[in-house]
């Protein structure tokens, strides 16, 4: 970087404040790189002394004022990663890892069930007589009974979870979520289910939750009753394996995932219908806003679903607001507090990785590629579908590198599905909805909004069978990281070439 461009950021303070922003993403995406040991937390803090002195000895020179903040503040990303690792320590409930052991702890998550069993996430409190810190994962024979809020004993052979040296792997999976321990087949007992009213709220969400579970099992049969809960609220527990195959292979998972890629293409979505209906872009980004923030409260407000909202919520603003540069910072902004709040998901949590993309997708790459379409075809017949389409192959374009990466599947017929399907999901989720409300109130009405609700789901998913099971529908193709890396480099370099405004001019 050239002085002169060193002293146009110094100068102007949103890029300072950026540059520190960054520094401490950097600081930790290359700390979770690192293994646990304890003397690095010791050497980060012992550098801080020493960047401090070198800040005060050359305070009078902004330029190496300026590095000497970044330094600090990417050292402070590297003690938050580090900070957030459990100590080796007899409060820590993963010390006794390896051990057979007694503790009480309270379930802090609502038990999920599967074909395989009940998995039950449990937040220690004690073990003999000694306050213990720290969350275990719980798996449980399928007739288990456990709910949100309980005060339950546990007795079992506490383990670390076991992951390969990837970025996928199981141990760094549940390690995102703070839970450094598995227990199998313990012997659990329910001690007390006296709430906190923080915890009765959560409760009555959770119990809602299943209550509205149950009405659409009621009106719709399987699988469709999935598809329209994987809508409404990114259920998909209903769905078989074969049917999750199909959504996977022809790239519409999305759809019903609760993330910020699904958030953020629905909303996007959602938004364009809107303002085909006549609805001012005000009062269309204020009615998608609240409906992200029901959709969060109704589904827990769990960490990541909150996480996704966010980027739901900042892709509408960048419709509304129509500046880059400053949905660019509010972004940036937002993934230093998000990890300040949990450092483990930028190199460990796919699904965060996955949202943060294809937000800027569709809040940088969206723009050009309509640009260019109307450039080449115009089409005003079909807005609707175009803006749809666009935003959705936006989202893919950027995430399909960390995709390849990551997972190492690359969908040909993605494009095509999304294309076919996503024109469908803002309706089936207004007959849906609706249908469900109109399910209290007069059952025969709702029937027959349920039938054209079932319509457009039977529609989802033969569209995803029959183009899953297409010859070369998909293959495995892995990225390597530094292929990965290259790719986006380039990437980025062009989107934000392209939206230099004297290069848009020329497009244009």
């Amino acid at each position: 970087m050239s002085g002169e461009g060193i002293e146009k950021i110094i100068n102007s303070k949103s890029r300072t404040f950026l540059s520190f922003c960054f520094s401490f993403i950097f600081g930790v995406g290359f700390f979770s790189f690192y293994s646990f040991a304890g003397q690095i937390k010791f050497y980060i803090f012992v550098s801080f002394f020493g960047v401090g002195f070198l800040l005060i000895l050359f305070w009078s020179n902004k330029i190496k004022r300026f590095f000497f903040f970044c330094l600090l503040f990417f050292m402070v990303g590297g003690y938050r990663f580090y900070w957030s690792v459990p100590a080796e320590s007899p409060s820590n409930l993963s010390y006794y890892n390896g051990q057979k052991i007694f503790f009480l702890a309270k379930v802090n998550f609502p038990p999920q069930t599967d074909q395989t069993g009940v998995r039950v996430v449990v937040e220690s409190k004690s073990m003999a007589g000694h306050k213990i810190s720290g969350r275990a994962l719980l798996f449980l024979p399928a007739y288990s009974d456990f709910k949100f809020g309980q005060l339950v004993s546990v007795q079992c052979d506490l383990k670390a979870p076991v992951g390969k040296d990837n970025f996928v792997s199981y141990d760094k999976y549940l390690a995102r979520d703070g839970i450094w321990s598995i227990c199998n087949r313990p012997k659990v007992k329910v001690l007390s289910s006296v709430l906190s009213n923080w915890e009765k709220i959560l409760s009555g969400f959770y119990d809602f939750k299943q209550k509205i579970q149950n009405q659409i099992e009621w009106i719709w049969p399987e699988p469709e009753s999935s598809l329209i809960a994987g809508l409404l609220y990114g259920s998909r527990s209903g769905f078989t394996a074969d049917l999750k195959q199909d959504f996977s292979i022809s790239g519409i998972t999305h759809i019903v995932a609760v993330s910020g890629y699904n958030i953020s293409i629905v909303a996007s979505i959602f938004i364009n219908s809107l303002l085909r209906f006549g609805i001012n872009r005000l009062k269309a980004f204020w009615v998608a806003v609240v409906g992200i923030i029901l959709f969060v409260l109704f589904t827990g407000a769990s960490a990541s679903v909150v996480r996704a909202g966010i980027m739901g919520v900042l892709v509408l603003l960048s419709s509304w607001l129509g500046r880059l540069s400053r949905i660019g910072n509010i972004l940036v902004f937002t993934a230093a507090l998000m990890l300040l709040a949990n450092p483990f998901v930028l190199v460990w949590d796919a699904g965060f990785q996955l949202s943060f993309l294809s937000t800027l997708g569709l809040v940088y790459l969206s723009p050009i590629i309509n640009l260019y379409f109307f450039k080449s075809v115009k089409l005003s017949i079909v807005d609707n579908l175009r803006e749809n389409f666009v935003s959705t192959i936006s989202a893919i374009i950027v995430t399909l590198p960390l995709i390849l990466f990551q997972f190492g599947r690359l969908s040909l017929v993605a494009p095509l599905t999304n294309l076919l399907v996503l024109w469908t999901i803002p309706f089936l989720m207004l007959a849906g909805f609706v249908s469900l409300i109109l399910s209290y109130l007069f059952f025969p009405l709702a029937k027959i909004i349920a039938w054209f609700a079932y319509l457009g789901s039977e529609y989802v998913i033969i569209v995803a069978k029959t183009l899953a099971h297409w010859p070369a529908a998909s293959f495995n193709f892995y990225l390597s990281w530094w292929g990965m890396s290259i790719i986006y480099i380039l990437l980025f370099s062009l989107i934000f070439k392209i939206n230099n405004p004297s290069v848009k001019n020329n497009i244009i």
